[in-house]
């Protein structure tokens, strides 16, 4: 195989390794809200324990993209096509660890009664890895339009996250006996409000991938 075949051949490679750890990544994430919806210490053990394989793959993107940086030295596209696979993988690393926390609150909650149904929680989850997936989606097709409603979808996480917020300070002055539960809600408020900016970040990257600029997508 010629220089060029491989070093193309190479960022296919890169290419699925993204994809995938993006694919385990939602996958988590979906387990982290099932777990403590459903109080499920178990599944909440076991998204933890899978943490390791989307660190191993981050691992292996940064070592592909530096082998291929060392050796190929890429130029416009391409450099940056490397580049935007070592910065999505650190993002969608993150968002993994999220879920990792989202799964060690509810086995903090365990089995309490929850204090309050958890619809704004719900719809930021389902939001953010709607934003996930569209933002994958973006990139794998290097989609602008698709990239842009990603970061227009976090206005809506954000407005969820001001209004959970509220809401369980509002219940910590009445229900004091409940402050760990109330505690470990708002900081899964808060993990996922942070996913959707990391998803943002991702769809500022698609922008850099196709332009060649850097572009702020939350202004």
């Amino acid at each position: 195989m010629v220089v060029r075949e491989k070093f193309h051949a190479d960022l296919k490679i890169l290419r699925e390794k993204l994809l995938e750890i993006g694919r385990l990544t939602e996958e988590a994430l979906a387990k982290a809200i099932e777990a403590l919806q459903t109080q499920n210490v178990d599944l909440a053990l076991e998204i933890i324990d899978g943490d390791t394989e989307i660190d191993q793959l981050e691992e292996e993107i940064n070592d592909l993209s530096i082998l291929l940086l060392a050796k190929q030295q890429p130029v416009a596209t391409d450099l940056r096509r490397v580049i935007v696979a070592i910065k999505i993988a650190s993002d969608v690393e993150r968002m993994a660890d999220f879920a990792v926390n989202i799964a060690k609150s509810a086995i903090r909650i365990g089995k309490e009664d929850l204090i309050k149904p958890l619809e704004h929680v719900k719809k930021m989850h389902a939001i953010s890895i709607e934003m996930l997936s569209l933002s994958l989606k973006a990139y794998h097709e290097e989609d602008l339009t698709l990239a842009k409603k990603v970061a227009e979808m976090d206005d809506e996480v954000d407005e969820l996250y001001g209004i959970t917020i509220k809401e369980l300070l509002n219940l910590a002055k009445e229900k004091q006996e409940a402050m760990n539960q109330i505690t470990q809600l708002l900081f899964i408020a808060r993990y996922l409000e942070r996913m959707a900016d990391h998803t943002t970040n991702v769809a500022e990257s698609v922008f850099y991938l196709v332009k060649g600029k850097r572009y702020d997508l939350n202004e």
